[in-house]
């Protein structure tokens, strides 16, 4: 867990908050007017709040924005004591949200902010007015015979046996890790970035949270309890009924382009899509001034 106060050089100059309300010390960002509508954005693996560092400021112009740690994550903490399953990141994130009362809450999520954040997004429809979907899947069904998660290089190589030993020492694979998944920029890494996005995991007990979520992806824990969601009564119609956009790194090595457009565009036929030529999974990085630009035309479109 990062010390609460670190902001990397200046690079993460946000006051941090926490929220006991878990069962863990849970971090996260609030910025702006508390009256204004919330702009959540939620990151995935292996990463944390850091990510949307250069989303912030521009995000500011529309709303409050908070951005929250997942547990094992950023400067929340990493209790030993927890499977790490995705139904308990999705209830950590809804104690949260509704702790602070949010609604009319616009969702930009990625890797596994999508099903985390559209778990909430389930449940509580009428707190939600719209999302944008990243590098992810919220729901719908992709043609048989496309190319799957399954099949895509990141899942192979956590089949590996180099899996295990690589991701519990992020605090050194933190770079090598974010490149075998989609990182293209790597021009503008320096100490301070390497140092930003490795301080989370400087022991391998404070990797367990990295160390499981890939471990999700093709768990049945994980399908059925998504599953659950979606076919509340109401529930996957009320979703789709919100203004939605997707954007996709097309340098994704986690998830296939096609196979994400195809599963969205099944969930909202008539949203927008847009996907980036050379940018990869992690499109924060990657494209910060386009994909904030085109979050920004969503939320004023909506």
């Amino acid at each position: 867990m990062i010390a609460a106060d670190e902001t990397f050089d200046g690079t993460w100059p946000y006051a941090p908050h926490f929220f006991p309300g878990a069962g863990f010390r849970m971090h996260y960002v609030d910025e702006g007017a508390a009256d204004a509508d919330p702009i959540v954005c939620l990151h995935g693996e292996p990463t944390w709040g850091y990510l949307y560092r250069r989303f912030i400021p521009r995000l500011l112009r529309h709303g409050r924005v908070i951005v929250p740690d997942h547990m094992g994550f950023g400067k929340s903490e990493t209790p030993q004591d927890r499977p790490y399953e995705i139904r308990e990141h999705c209830e950590n994130l809804e104690k949260l949200l509704l702790h602070l009362d949010l609604r009319n809450i616009t969702l930009v999520v990625q890797d596994w902010g999508g099903p985390i954040g559209s778990s909430f997004a389930y449940k509580h429809p009428d707190r939600v007015k719209r999302l944008c979907v990243m590098n992810t899947s919220i729901g719908g069904q992709a043609p048989a015979g496309l190319p799957s998660i399954l099949d895509y290089p990141w899942f192979k190589w956590v089949q590996t046996d180099a899996f295990e030993p690589t991701v519990s020492n992020l605090s050194a694979t933190i770079l090598a890790v974010m490149k075998r998944i989609g990182f293209e920029r790597t021009e503008q890494v320096d100490e301070t970035w390497v140092r930003a996005y490795a301080a989370p995991f400087p022991t391998p007990a404070d990797c367990r949270g990295a160390l499981q979520f890939p471990r999700c992806i093709a768990a049945p824990e994980t399908m059925k309890f998504m599953l659950e969601l979606r076919e509340r009564e109401g529930a996957l119609e009320a979703v789709r009924s919100k203004p939605a956009m997707y954007l996709h790194g097309e340098a994704d090595r986690a998830i296939p382009t096609d196979f994400a457009v195809a599963c969205f565009r099944d969930m909202f036929p008539d949203a927008p899509v847009v996907t980036l030529p050379g940018v990869g999974h992690f499109l924060q990085e990657d494209a910060p001034e386009a994909v904030t630009a085109l979050i920004e035309q969503f939320i004023q479109m909506t």
